[in-house]
């Protein structure tokens, strides 16, 4: 691009120069024949005078040639100005191409080389840029586009790297029941469960070991995947109040510690049982692991919405960890020394959200109450 820059300036300047010396020349050939021919008429008619001894007549006609002579000059001056003025347009191409050359090709060529730069993947060169120059907004533009893929690069470095460790954490979580599991099987095995109340004890133990690889593997799996979008939502038409209902007892089991209110309403939804199966869960395992109390579970029937309660009596959330208690994988600072992985208020609120709800957090002065809100159709 300079090259032939340099090359259109000197096509330019040649021109002109090629210009003015023809309008030159042509001009003096015309002057010189025309002067010329006055002078040797001029001559003639001084010989003439000189003959018939006409002095006066002749000093006069010799003032004329003179006059004529420095005419020529004159002449000859102007044609010196030609030159000159063909000197100042070539000056002034000079001046215009090398202001198209600094303002515009040299800075583009600058971005030229620096896309190549980043079209390699070298991220890490800053792109200096000048505002004043015609291509001042568009360079900061780049620059920033690089820095916001660099800043998306090293997010998900980060995420590559706190999957790996969630991962081992739950790897690690579930080799703890495995080996209680284990351990009660060998009881069993040999013996040791010498009365009913012991075998009972032994083989509940048992199973609730294995509910918790069950929801370590399920946090595995969830985990593993790449985007939340690949979870299936299945909706379908069902009465919601007796769905509840069922599920709650279920969950609850023989512990006794989840109260459900029947209420005397019914509410019909569009949405995935299982799915909210899965939020239930989540939440009443949440509250039995950090609140350790009893968990009340009640509806309410508000304009084209249901909502369900989860109200618990330990002791919250603290308010700095509110805004953030959705993200992926973030723990509150009263977790203590509970195991988990952070996912399960940010499944919540992702498969809540896909089935056209939303969730609440509230404080109270003693516990936390979850509000899962879903549109009614009938």
């Amino acid at each position: 691009m300079k090259g032939r820059l340099i090359s259109i300036a000197v096509l330019f300047s040649a021109i002109i120069f090629i210009i003015t010396g023809i309008l030159y020349f042509s001009g003096k050939q015309a002057n010189s024949a025309d002067t010329k021919a006055e002078q040797i008429v001029a001559i003639n008619e001084i010989e003439q005078l000189a003959r018939l001894g006409e002095y006066d007549k002749m000093s006069a006609k010799s003032a004329e040639l003179t006059e004529s002579l420095r005419g020529a000059q004159v002449v000859s001056g102007g044609s010196t100005g030609l030159f000159v003025l063909c000197g100042v347009c070539i000056l002034f191409v000079i001046i215009v191409f090398g202001y198209i050359y600094f303002a515009i090709l040299k800075p583009f060529n600058k971005m030229e080389k620096y896309a190549q730069e980043i079209a390699k993947g070298n991220f890490d060169i800053p792109l200096d840029y000048e505002r004043s120059n015609y291509f001042g907004e568009f360079t900061w533009a780049f620059d920033s586009m690089r820095r916001e893929i660099v800043k998306a690069r090293s997010c998900e470095k980060e995420a590559i790297e706190n999957n790996k460790t969630v991962i081992a954490t739950l790897s690690h979580d579930i080799k703890t029941p495995v080996s209680s599991i284990r351990a009660y099987a060998e009881g069993l095995e040999a013996n040791m469960d010498s009365t009913i109340e012991k075998r009972e004890k032994y083989l509940s133990v048992i199973m609730k070991k294995c509910d918790e690889v069950s929801k370590l593997t399920n946090d595995l799996f969830l985990h593993s995947l790449s985007d939340l979008d690949k979870l299936k939502i299945n909706s379908e038409d069902f009465e919601l109040c007796d769905f509840i209902k069922n599920t709650v007892n279920e969950i609850a089991a023989e512990q006794n510690d989840v109260h459900f209110k029947m209420p005397d309403f019914t509410a019909f939804v569009s949405a995935d049982k299982n799915r909210v199966v899965q939020i239930i869960e989540n939440l009443i395992n949440n509250a039995r692991k950090y609140a350790k109390s009893d968990i009340d579970v009640f509806m309410v029937k508000s304009d084209g919405s249901i909502e369900v309660h989860f109200r618990d009596y330990g002791f919250g959330i603290p308010d700095e960890d509110m805004p953030f208690i959705f993200e992926k994988f973030y723990r509150g600072g009263n977790c203590g020394n509970e195991q988990g992985s952070g996912l399960g208020l940010y499944i919540v609120k992702y498969l809540t959200e896909q089935m056209h709800g939303n969730i609440l957090l509230y404080n109270h002065p003693e516990g936390l109450e979850a509000i899962i809100s879903l549109p009614i159709i009938r």
